[in-house]
């Protein structure tokens, strides 16, 4: 047999046996984000009903990072020890992390908590991907391919985006470098997780309108790049506030049970302050309104302190979902003084912030067209351009490498990440 057909043998076989393990993991990771998405709806339902959940918030934050404490491992390190792991680290993805970042988000939600949900599915088709991989004896460059389809497929499955699933899960491990020898495997689990999703369970998505497409002119493109700096410097301010408020929370409350005690009481006082319950939750419908045009000026900043304050007080979730929210409002409130289509320009602003703040400018763009069509493409590929450049050398996930520096003015290490140029920046790092 010749070294040709010997690759295309190889080729053979390697897209079956990813068919067959990305597609384990696609099926797992999507019921678990079909069962996680109801629930999400049962938590926000039952806490709309039952105002005098929010006064429990406290005590189910104790609760959770009592389990964590005990019994979580390293869990609690979430999203980044995927990451990590799908650079090559021997710790291991314990599987408790499932069922306690599900627990874990489910609390936040039902009691009052302003967090996301793509942590709780990134995570739980982590730790699924892992099982598998222990399940199958897979080698250590296998096992890297197939963390990467557990967050393909976490993502893609619960937000209904399995090509901007497909693109995160290789895209968000290293500024400026994407993992192409994972590509066919989590296209695989991302379109599996969806469609496990929507059509085995029958769990639909929310689905947002973009309104008119103005036409292209020079002023638009203006206006959309000054849009888009704000959009990047606001995913900046969240991921940098969100950091420092975790820091700040543990340093005052070492024990983790009353941080969250204290965080959850923080956040009681926050809703009689402003007056409203409308920024707990994922903020669904804050970008309801922002598409409307019926959001304040200060609606984007409340969001964002709201979500900040949460997670930073050690509370399971995400970030993604509140950060559409942030940007949606954002960009609303923009398209009034821009003189710009309010719901084209909160559009922008929904994928503009999340962009900035995941360092993920490729699986942005194919998610701005998955959920608002190719007709935007040209403006939503340019704010996802420039919120990536200005959000800088900072992001929501500490784990992620560094590939490319985003200037040549920044000379980056190998294997930076942006928690060591962070230590690097405050001079707590030899920078030879």
């Amino acid at each position: 047999m010749s070294k040709t057909q010997n690759i295309y043998l190889y080729l053979f076989f390697f897209l079956i046996k990813w068919a067959v393990l990305a597609g384990l993991v696609g099926l797992l990771a999507g019921s678990a984000s079909a069962f996680f998405l109801v629930s999400l709806k049962w938590a926000a339902e039952t806490r709309e009903t039952y105002s005098w959940f929010l006064f429990l918030l406290p005590f189910g934050g104790m609760l959770v990072s009592f389990l964590y404490w005990k019994y979580g491992l390293n869990s609690a390190k979430g999203n980044n020890l995927l990451i990590e792991q799908a650079h090559g680290a021997k710790e291991s993805i314990p599987f408790r992390m499932a069922p306690l970042v599900l627990f874990g988000t489910i609390v936040t939600h039902l009691f009052g908590g302003s967090a996301g949900r793509e942590g709780t599915a990134v995570q739980m088709g982590g730790a699924f991907s892992e099982l598998i991989g222990k399940l199958f004896k897979l080698d250590e460059v296998d096992r890297k391919i197939i963390i990467i389809c557990g967050i393909s497929s976490g993502f893609g499955s619960v937000f209904g985006t399995p090509l901007a699933g497909t693109v995160f899960g290789l895209e968000v491990l290293a500024l400026g470098l994407i993992r192409h020898e994972a590509i066919f495997p989590a296209f695989i689990a991302a379109f599996v997780g969806d469609i496990v999703t929507t059509t085995v369970w029958g769990v639909g998505h929310h689905h947002y309108e973009i309104g008119t497409i103005p036409s292209l002119s020079a002023l638009l493109l203006l206006k959309i790049l000054f849009a888009a700096i704000l959009f990047g410097l606001t995913s900046t301010l969240f991921s940098e506030l969100t950091h420092w408020l975790k820091k700040q929370y543990t340093k005052l409350f070492p024990n983790p049970m009353l941080k969250s005690f204290v965080g959850g009481l923080v956040i009681i006082g926050l809703v009689y302050i402003v007056g409203t319950r409308k920024y707990l939750g994922l903020g669904i419908p804050l970008i309801d309104d922002a598409f409307e045009g019926e959001v304040s000026p200060l609606t984007f900043i409340t969001k964002l302190l709201f979500t900040s304050l949460t997670l930073g007080a050690g509370y399971q979730g995400g970030e993604v979902t509140p950060l559409f929210a942030i940007g949606s409002t954002l960009g609303s409130s923009l398209g009034d003084i821009l003189q710009v289509s309010i719901p084209f320009l909160a559009a922008l602003g929904f994928i503009g912030v999340f962009c900035g703040a995941t360092n993920t400018p490729i699986a942005c763009f194919i998610m701005g067209i998955e959920l608002f069509g190719s007709e935007a493409s040209l403006y939503l590929f340019l704010v996802c351009i420039i919120s990536y450049l200005f959000s800088g050398h900072t992001g929501i996930y500490t784990s992620q490498q560094i590939g490319v520096s985003k200037s040549k003015l920044i000379p980056i290490k190998d294997n930076d990440t942006l928690q060591t140029f962070k230590l690097i920046k405050k001079g707590k790092r030899n920078k030879s």
